[in-house]
Protein backbone atom coordinates (compact mmCIF):
# COMPACT_ATOMS: atom_id res chain seq x y z
CA UNK A 1 0.00 0.00 0.00
CA UNK A 2 1.44 3.14 -1.03
CA UNK A 3 -1.58 6.02 -0.92
CA UNK A 4 -4.22 5.99 0.62
CA UNK A 5 -6.09 8.25 -2.48
CA UNK A 6 -9.68 6.96 -2.19
CA UNK A 7 -11.48 4.01 -1.00
CA UNK A 8 -11.63 2.55 -4.28
CA UNK A 9 -8.27 2.09 -4.52
CA UNK A 10 -8.00 -0.55 -1.63
CA UNK A 11 -8.74 -3.98 -1.82
CA UNK A 12 -11.44 -5.86 0.77
CA UNK A 13 -7.52 -7.32 2.28
CA UNK A 14 -6.32 -3.81 2.83
CA UNK A 15 -9.31 -2.48 4.19
CA UNK A 16 -9.30 -5.54 6.92
CA UNK A 17 -5.21 -4.90 7.29
CA UNK A 18 -5.99 -1.30 8.44
CA UNK A 19 -8.66 -2.00 10.85
CA UNK A 20 -7.09 -4.83 12.45
CA UNK A 21 -3.81 -2.49 12.96
CA UNK A 22 -5.62 0.59 13.73
CA UNK A 23 -7.27 -1.94 16.54
CA UNK A 24 -3.70 -3.13 17.65
CA UNK A 25 -2.60 1.24 17.85
CA UNK A 26 -5.58 1.31 20.09
CA UNK A 27 -4.97 -1.34 22.26
CA UNK A 28 -1.38 -0.26 22.81
CA UNK A 29 -2.20 3.59 23.51
CA UNK A 30 -4.66 2.78 25.89
CA UNK A 31 -2.27 0.19 27.59
CA UNK A 32 0.78 2.32 27.81
CA UNK A 33 2.72 0.35 25.08
CA UNK A 34 4.60 2.35 22.97
CA UNK A 35 4.61 2.28 19.61
CA UNK A 36 7.10 4.60 17.92
CA UNK A 37 6.97 3.42 13.99
CA UNK A 38 7.12 6.26 12.70
CA UNK A 39 10.15 7.77 14.92
CA UNK A 40 12.26 10.32 12.84
CA UNK A 41 10.26 10.77 10.09
CA UNK A 42 7.93 13.80 9.32
CA UNK A 43 4.74 14.23 7.49
CA UNK A 44 3.89 17.54 6.08
CA UNK A 45 -0.15 18.13 5.88
CA UNK A 46 -1.78 20.48 3.57
CA UNK A 47 -4.89 22.13 4.55
CA UNK A 48 -6.78 24.22 1.87
CA UNK A 49 -9.72 23.18 3.76
CA UNK A 50 -10.05 24.33 7.02
CA UNK A 51 -10.51 21.43 9.80
CA UNK A 52 -10.69 20.71 13.27
CA UNK A 53 -10.83 16.49 13.58
CA UNK A 54 -8.63 15.82 10.59
CA UNK A 55 -5.54 18.42 11.71
CA UNK A 56 -5.90 17.54 15.63
CA UNK A 57 -6.31 13.67 15.06
CA UNK A 58 -3.08 13.56 12.70
CA UNK A 59 -1.04 16.30 14.17
CA UNK A 60 -1.73 14.13 17.51
CA UNK A 61 -1.39 10.75 15.54
CA UNK A 62 2.15 11.56 13.71
CA UNK A 63 3.68 12.82 17.41
CA UNK A 64 2.21 9.16 19.09
CA UNK A 65 3.80 7.29 16.55
CA UNK A 66 7.24 9.17 17.44
CA UNK A 67 7.13 11.18 14.21
CA UNK A 68 6.70 15.10 13.39
CA UNK A 69 3.81 16.58 11.97
CA UNK A 70 4.11 20.14 9.79
CA UNK A 71 1.28 21.74 9.61
CA UNK A 72 1.04 23.80 5.93
CA UNK A 73 -1.10 26.23 5.26
CA UNK A 74 -2.04 27.03 1.52
CA UNK A 75 -2.28 30.46 2.33
CA UNK A 76 1.38 30.41 3.25
CA UNK A 77 2.38 28.09 0.56
CA UNK A 78 3.46 28.47 -3.34
CA UNK A 79 0.99 26.11 -4.15
CA UNK A 80 -1.65 28.70 -3.12
CA UNK A 81 -0.19 31.39 -5.20
CA UNK A 82 -0.61 29.11 -8.08
CA UNK A 83 2.38 26.96 -7.97
CA UNK A 84 1.49 24.07 -10.13
CA UNK A 85 0.57 20.92 -8.00
CA UNK A 86 3.23 18.74 -10.22
CA UNK A 87 5.98 21.08 -8.84
CA UNK A 88 4.73 21.00 -5.16
CA UNK A 89 4.49 17.46 -4.90
CA UNK A 90 8.58 16.99 -6.42
CA UNK A 91 9.85 19.65 -4.13
CA UNK A 92 8.10 18.45 -0.82
CA UNK A 93 9.54 15.01 -1.61
CA UNK A 94 12.80 16.03 -1.31
CA UNK A 95 11.96 17.09 2.44
CA UNK A 96 9.18 14.80 4.08
CA UNK A 97 8.63 11.36 4.47
CA UNK A 98 4.76 12.09 3.52
CA UNK A 99 1.65 14.38 2.69
CA UNK A 100 -1.84 14.35 3.85
CA UNK A 101 -3.68 17.07 1.84
CA UNK A 102 -7.30 18.02 2.87
CA UNK A 103 -8.09 20.25 -0.14
CA UNK A 104 -11.34 20.92 -2.69
CA UNK A 105 -10.66 18.60 -6.17
CA UNK A 106 -9.71 15.06 -5.95
CA UNK A 107 -7.12 15.90 -9.05
CA UNK A 108 -4.65 17.77 -6.74
CA UNK A 109 -4.64 14.64 -4.25
CA UNK A 110 -3.65 12.45 -7.66
CA UNK A 111 -1.15 14.61 -9.11
CA UNK A 112 0.56 14.56 -6.03
CA UNK A 113 1.01 10.89 -5.98
CA UNK A 114 2.03 11.05 -9.80
CA UNK A 115 4.73 13.35 -9.49
CA UNK A 116 6.03 12.59 -6.15
CA UNK A 117 7.85 10.47 -4.67
CA UNK A 118 6.65 9.95 -1.37
CA UNK A 119 2.88 8.49 0.32
CA UNK A 120 0.19 10.68 -0.35
CA UNK A 121 -2.85 10.60 2.30
CA UNK A 122 -6.05 11.74 1.24
CA UNK A 123 -7.44 14.59 4.26
CA UNK A 124 -10.72 15.04 2.46
CA UNK A 125 -11.61 16.09 -1.11
CA UNK A 126 -15.02 17.15 -2.74
CA UNK A 127 -15.45 13.73 -4.20
CA UNK A 128 -14.10 11.18 -1.25
CA UNK A 129 -13.39 11.26 2.23
CA UNK A 130 -11.51 7.83 3.31
CA UNK A 131 -9.76 8.34 6.55
CA UNK A 132 -13.17 9.17 7.81
CA UNK A 133 -14.86 5.86 6.57
CA UNK A 134 -11.82 4.13 7.91
CA UNK A 135 -13.21 5.78 11.15
CA UNK A 136 -16.57 4.38 10.49
CA UNK A 137 -15.77 0.72 9.28
CA UNK A 138 -13.65 0.65 12.40
CA UNK A 139 -16.64 1.78 14.78
CA UNK A 140 -19.04 -0.03 13.40
CA UNK A 141 -17.02 -3.26 13.79
CA UNK A 142 -16.05 -1.99 17.44
CA UNK A 143 -19.82 -2.19 18.26
CA UNK A 144 -20.89 -5.22 16.24
CA UNK A 145 -18.03 -7.02 16.02
CA UNK A 146 -18.54 -7.42 12.30
CA UNK A 147 -18.74 -5.82 8.87
CA UNK A 148 -20.09 -8.31 6.79
CA UNK A 149 -23.78 -9.32 6.29
CA UNK A 150 -24.60 -5.42 8.23
CA UNK A 151 -27.05 -3.11 6.71
CA UNK A 152 -25.88 0.02 6.09
CA UNK A 153 -28.30 2.99 5.15
CA UNK A 154 -26.85 6.23 4.38
CA UNK A 155 -29.65 9.25 4.20
CA UNK A 156 -28.87 12.67 2.82
CA UNK A 157 -26.36 14.30 0.36
CA UNK A 158 -24.60 12.34 -2.18
CA UNK A 159 -21.50 13.22 -0.99
CA UNK A 160 -18.26 12.57 -0.55
CA UNK A 161 -19.05 10.86 2.80
CA UNK A 162 -21.45 8.87 0.45
CA UNK A 163 -19.41 8.16 -2.08
CA UNK A 164 -17.21 6.47 0.44
CA UNK A 165 -19.68 4.89 2.52
CA UNK A 166 -20.76 3.00 -0.43
CA UNK A 167 -17.54 2.01 -1.76
CA UNK A 168 -16.05 0.89 1.93
CA UNK A 169 -19.44 -0.58 3.07
CA UNK A 170 -19.41 -2.70 -0.37
CA UNK A 171 -16.13 -3.99 0.17
CA UNK A 172 -16.23 -4.63 3.57
CA UNK A 173 -19.48 -7.01 3.14
CA UNK A 174 -21.95 -5.38 3.91
CA UNK A 175 -25.51 -4.53 2.48
CA UNK A 176 -25.62 -0.53 1.39
CA UNK A 177 -28.99 1.72 1.08
CA UNK A 178 -28.69 5.52 0.29
CA UNK A 179 -31.57 7.60 0.43
CA UNK A 180 -30.65 10.92 -1.71
CA UNK A 181 -33.24 13.29 -3.20
CA UNK A 182 -33.30 14.20 -7.20
CA UNK A 183 -30.10 15.79 -8.09
CA UNK A 184 -27.92 14.83 -5.18
CA UNK A 185 -27.15 11.48 -5.83
CA UNK A 186 -23.52 9.94 -5.16
CA UNK A 187 -20.77 10.34 -8.15
CA UNK A 188 -21.30 8.72 -11.29
CA UNK A 189 -17.80 6.18 -10.87
CA UNK A 190 -19.14 4.98 -7.46
CA UNK A 191 -22.98 4.06 -9.10
CA UNK A 192 -20.90 2.58 -11.54
CA UNK A 193 -19.02 0.90 -9.17
CA UNK A 194 -21.64 -0.10 -6.85
CA UNK A 195 -23.90 -1.59 -10.21
CA UNK A 196 -21.62 -4.68 -9.52
CA UNK A 197 -23.04 -5.51 -6.25
CA UNK A 198 -26.26 -7.33 -5.57
CA UNK A 199 -27.07 -5.46 -1.98
CA UNK A 200 -26.55 -1.72 -3.48
CA UNK A 201 -29.77 0.39 -3.24
CA UNK A 202 -30.49 4.11 -4.74
CA UNK A 203 -34.07 5.09 -3.37
CA UNK A 204 -35.47 8.67 -2.28
CA UNK A 205 -37.39 7.82 1.11
CA UNK A 206 -35.26 7.53 4.00
CA UNK A 207 -37.79 5.18 5.36
CA UNK A 208 -37.44 2.85 3.06
CA UNK A 209 -33.40 3.39 3.10
CA UNK A 210 -34.03 2.67 6.59
CA UNK A 211 -35.79 -0.44 6.42
CA UNK A 212 -33.98 -3.33 8.96
CA UNK A 213 -30.35 -1.06 8.93
CA UNK A 214 -28.07 -1.87 11.38
CA UNK A 215 -26.10 1.53 11.57
CA UNK A 216 -27.41 4.52 9.71
CA UNK A 217 -25.12 7.88 8.54
CA UNK A 218 -25.82 11.24 7.92
CA UNK A 219 -24.10 14.74 7.22
CA UNK A 220 -24.71 18.08 6.83
CA UNK A 221 -26.96 19.17 4.11
CA UNK A 222 -24.11 21.93 2.84
CA UNK A 223 -20.38 20.94 2.95
CA UNK A 224 -17.77 23.75 3.11
CA UNK A 225 -17.64 25.22 0.06
CA UNK A 226 -21.26 24.93 -0.66
CA UNK A 227 -22.40 27.96 1.90
CA UNK A 228 -24.38 29.96 -1.06
CA UNK A 229 -26.20 27.31 -1.65
CA UNK A 230 -27.20 26.69 1.66
CA UNK A 231 -31.10 28.11 1.87
CA UNK A 232 -31.75 25.96 -1.10
CA UNK A 233 -30.55 23.20 -0.08
CA UNK A 234 -32.64 23.13 2.98
CA UNK A 235 -35.69 23.24 0.55
CA UNK A 236 -34.17 20.16 -1.49
CA UNK A 237 -33.13 18.01 1.78
CA UNK A 238 -36.52 18.58 3.40
CA UNK A 239 -37.31 14.98 5.39
CA UNK A 240 -34.10 14.19 4.09
CA UNK A 241 -33.43 13.45 8.58
CA UNK A 242 -32.58 10.91 10.96
CA UNK A 243 -35.07 10.96 13.25
CA UNK A 244 -37.34 8.81 15.76
CA UNK A 245 -39.98 8.01 12.61
CA UNK A 246 -37.08 6.71 10.71
CA UNK A 247 -35.13 5.17 13.20
CA UNK A 248 -38.70 3.23 13.94
CA UNK A 249 -38.09 1.19 10.56
CA UNK A 250 -34.24 0.35 11.64
CA UNK A 251 -33.88 -2.65 13.81
CA UNK A 252 -33.95 -1.66 17.02
CA UNK A 253 -30.51 -1.85 17.93
CA UNK A 254 -29.24 0.51 15.18
CA UNK A 255 -25.97 2.39 15.44
CA UNK A 256 -26.09 6.00 14.55
CA UNK A 257 -23.09 7.72 12.72
CA UNK A 258 -22.39 11.08 11.77
CA UNK A 259 -18.77 12.38 10.60
CA UNK A 260 -19.83 16.28 12.18
CA UNK A 261 -20.11 19.07 12.59
CA UNK A 262 -23.75 18.21 12.97
CA UNK A 263 -26.36 20.54 12.14
CA UNK A 264 -29.01 19.40 14.91
CA UNK A 265 -32.56 19.38 13.39
CA UNK A 266 -31.76 19.66 9.85
CA UNK A 267 -29.98 16.30 9.20
CA UNK A 268 -30.51 14.86 12.63
CA UNK A 269 -33.23 15.67 15.28
CA UNK A 270 -30.91 16.31 18.64
CA UNK A 271 -33.13 13.66 20.35
CA UNK A 272 -31.52 11.06 18.13
CA UNK A 273 -28.16 12.12 18.04
CA UNK A 274 -27.45 12.68 22.11
CA UNK A 275 -29.16 9.04 22.83
CA UNK A 276 -26.49 7.64 20.15
CA UNK A 277 -23.77 10.43 20.92
CA UNK A 278 -21.42 7.75 22.50
CA UNK A 279 -21.05 6.46 18.91
CA UNK A 280 -20.87 9.18 18.05
CA UNK A 281 -18.25 10.96 19.91
CA UNK A 282 -16.40 7.14 19.50
CA UNK A 283 -16.59 7.45 15.65
CA UNK A 284 -15.09 10.57 15.87
CA UNK A 285 -12.03 9.63 18.38
CA UNK A 286 -11.31 6.78 15.56
CA UNK A 287 -10.53 9.48 13.35
CA UNK A 288 -6.95 9.09 15.06
CA UNK A 289 -6.45 5.12 15.07
CA UNK A 290 -7.58 4.77 12.16
CA UNK A 291 -5.27 7.36 10.24
CA UNK A 292 -2.79 5.80 12.45
CA UNK A 293 -2.79 2.67 10.58
CA UNK A 294 -2.85 4.45 7.31
CA UNK A 295 0.19 6.24 8.30
CA UNK A 296 2.34 3.41 9.39
CA UNK A 297 1.25 1.15 6.52
CA UNK A 298 1.95 3.71 3.87
CA UNK A 299 5.05 5.22 5.79
CA UNK A 300 6.16 2.64 7.96
CA UNK A 301 6.16 -0.53 6.04
CA UNK A 302 8.99 -1.68 4.03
Amino acid sequence: MKHLLKMMDLSTEEITDILNLADQLKYELKHGIAHDHLKGKTLGMIFEKASTRTRVSFETGMYQLGGYPLFLSSGDMQIGRGEPVQDTARVLSRYLDGIMIRTFKQEEVEKLAEYGSIPIINGLTDYCHPCQVLADLLTVREYKNKLEGLKMCYIGDGNNMANSLIVGGLKGGMSVSVACPDGYHPDKTVMDFAKDYSGFKLVSDPKEAAADADVLFTDVWASMGQEDEREKRKIAFKGYQINDDVMSAAHSDAMVMHCLPAHREEEITAKVFEEHAQEIFDEAENRLHAQKAVMVKVMGEK
